[in-house]
């Protein structure tokens, strides 16, 4: 069965129908807000993992919601967040927890459930870092990635895998997703967080497992691409 990889059943089963903001204001015309995304091309090179983790872990975040815990990263200075819908289902603010150890309190600015991301703002927390998002265009089998994030609450963890394959369809509780499929360990709470290249570019959002009975990370984990997850967060933060 495949599962939501958020801490608590409720993030399973309750779906985001109901996360605030999920409707975004229509009639409104803004100018773009393109993030910046990287033009190196598909990964050919192996770097040490130790140098890709120092250089991503300040972009992620630990989330604590009303319905559990997940994870996130921030996509640009302007304080954004993107995370999975379903970490954040059912509230209007939550709590970030940066790498440094600061609590700051989020805005849900959006939703869209069907492709199960949204994307969170913080006021008055200064020294962000933007994570480098990559394309997953350029992702192939056999390359080496990173996922990180707050597995049961355990801020800061990174493991490592390939990825096992691209455009694998995946069943979600709100639809199909085609996803980006790896072997690094992914577990509840790791939801929301940045599945990463060798580069330390972001090519995916880490979201789901294919689990036994009793939960827990077998070796098969599933990751939302960047290229359509940028794209959403684009949407969602001009509107």
């Amino acid at each position: 069965r495949v599962l939501l990889a958020a801490a608590v059943v409720a993030a399973l089963t309750g779906g985001a129908a109901g996360v605030a903001g999920a409707a975004l204001t229509p009639g409104r015309e803004a100018a773009p807000a393109p993030l910046p995304r990287s033009a190196a091309g598909p990964v050919t090179v192996l770097g040490g993992l130790s140098g890709v983790a120092a250089r991503v872990l300040p972009s992620v975040v630990s989330i604590e919601a009303a319905g559990g815990t997940g994870s996130g990263f921030v996509i640009d200075a302007a304080g954004h967040i993107l995370t999975n819908a379903h970490v954040v289902s059912g509230g209007t603010r939550v709590t970030a927890v940066l790498h440094d150890g600061r609590r700051v309190t989020a805005r849900v600015v959006g939703s869209e459930p069907d492709d199960d991301l949204a994307v969170l703002e913080v006021d008055g927390a200064p020294g962000l870092t933007p994570a480098v998002l990559g394309r997953s265009r350029d992702v192939a089998v056999g390359d080496q990635v990173l996922a990180v994030g707050s597995p049961l609450g355990l801020s800061g963890t990174v493991t490592s895998g390939i990825v096992s394959a691209v455009g694998r369809l995946v069943p979600l509780s709100n639809g199909r997703l085609r996803a980006v499929q790896t072997d690094a360990s992914i577990n509840p709470g790791n939801s929301g967080g940045p599945l990463v290249n060798a580069r330390g570019e972001v090519i995916g959002v880490n979201t789901a497992i294919l689990s036994r009975r009793g939960g827990g990370s077998i070796g098969i984990g599933f990751a939302i691409p960047i290229d359509r997850a940028a794209a959403v967060a684009e949407r969602i933060i001009r509107n």
